[in-house]
């Protein structure tokens, strides 16, 4: 496996999420090099913070804000944290990730809490995404050295009870990025390893309700993750966004008996990132670049190159085609769960991104077994799409339960 050094960060993304293009940089601005003027991918750096680490959440389509709380709340909605019954846990996730393309490439999630009383929580994390061993080269071919590039995330949560129903969390997290040492190219441009901060503040409410005079219980969230500053691989003058994301759903867990429950789960995802613009070309295809600042010149859209807040909410209204790219841009994931006896679980569920957005579109599955104080979970899931390197992805979770 062969990458530019400059544009590694960006194939990453792009090989995740199937969108398979030229890339090249100019001046803050990525361009996509002989893309379809109507599909844009949102690209950012660090995606990893992104992905579903976890078997039960990934197995119900990537759901997760809304669903009861776990050990693994924090990846999800720090807001749950606070509600969980147990006094303290931990869980372990390892996955295989493109496993079909790279042998050697892996996502990794430790995370663990702690009750502090009966209204908050704490809550700390560990990111490790393992991109195998990779040989870099430069812009000619010319080989830079070996490298095992690797993303790591550290993080802690903090979560409160504001009432019998409504609860409020906060993470924060640090981010390192390293993705080819301190190899330079023959260009002379310097890398280093690109750093970081994140915040999240999630929102989480829960309440029981009649379901043919049973006690179900309906709950939603709201997530905000991943504020934080832009990051760079090379200088202040080459920044890229991380993947700040705005989640909202919902979740009804309905009761089948005293033993069986089934759990129904909707999440809604956008990314807080600027859209990519539609840039000028002359009659030959090249850029056109605006003699006075140095920049390709904006047919459509907005300059994505914005300071943080401007980026993020100004990603809402700033897509060439107005409202209807807009709605584009939702990720929607549904997922059930049925449970016997707080035992044994199995989950299925999907996950939609439109094709002009970078198209991935999955079914996923899962079961999930619990022994005392001890819970496996296993998902397995199918794109839609042949041949897709996401193909075959399994997920492997432990988790260990204290209770009070």
């Amino acid at each position: 496996m062969k990458a530019i050094k400059n544009s590694l960060p960006i194939f990453i993304f792009l090989l995740v999420f199937g969108s398979f293009q030229v890339v090249t940089k100019a001046q803050n601005a990525v361009v996509l090099s002989g893309q379809d003027p109507n599909r844009r991918v949102i690209i950012t750096a660090v995606p990893f913070l992104n992905f579903a680490p976890d078997s039960r959440h990934s197995a119900m389509g990537d759901v997760g804000v809304a669903t009861s709380p776990d050990a693994n709340s924090a990846q999800w909605n720090a807001g749950k944290l606070a509600f969980i019954e147990d006094d303290m846990g931990f869980s372990l996730s390892y996955s295989p990730w493109l496993g079909r393309l790279v042998p050697d490439m892996s996502l990794n999630y430790l995370t663990g809490y702690k009750k502090i009383d009966d209204v908050s929580a704490f809550g700390i994390d560990l990111r490790y995404f393992n991109m195998g061993d990779i040989d870099l080269t430069d812009g000619r071919g010319n080989s830079l050295g070996a490298f095992s590039p690797r993303d790591i995330a550290i993080g802690g949560t903090y979560s409160r009870k504001l009432s019998d129903n409504l609860s409020l969390g906060i993470s924060a997290r640090f981010i390192h990025s390293n993705l080819s040492g301190n190899i330079s190219s023959s260009g002379g441009n310097e890398s280093r390893p690109g750093v970081s901060v994140g915040t999240d503040v999630g929102i989480y409410h829960t309440s029981e309700i009649l379901i043919s005079d049973k006690e179900g219980v309906l709950s939603w969230g709201i997530n905000l993750s991943n504020i934080g500053p832009k990051i760079t691989y090379n200088s202040a003058d080459d920044l890229d966004y991380i993947p700040t994301n705005f989640r909202i759903g919902t979740a009804l867990t309905i009761p089948m008996d005293e033993k069986n429950n089934i759990t129904f789960a909707l999440d809604i995802n956008k990314l807080m990132v600027p859209s990519p613009p539609i840039y000028k070309e002359d009659e030959n295809g090249q850029l056109v670049i605006d003699p006075i600042t140095g920049k390709p010149e904006i047919e459509a859209g907005k300059d994505p190159s914005r300071p943080l807040i401007s980026g993020m909410f100004g990603s809402f209204v700033d897509a060439p085609d107005g409202f209807r790219e807009e709605l584009q841009e939702l990720m929607i994931s549904f997922g059930t769960e049925y449970s016997y006896d707080d035992k044994f679980a199995l989950r299925a569920g999907y996950f939609y991104e439109n094709p002009k957005k970078g198209g991935r579109r999955y079914f996923t599955m899962g079961v999930g077994f619990k022994y005392n104080r001890l819970g496996f979970d296993f998902s397995y899931l199918v794109p839609q799409v042949q041949n897709h390197p996401l193909a075959e992805t399994l997920r492997f979770s432990l988790q260990y339960n204290v209770q009070k």
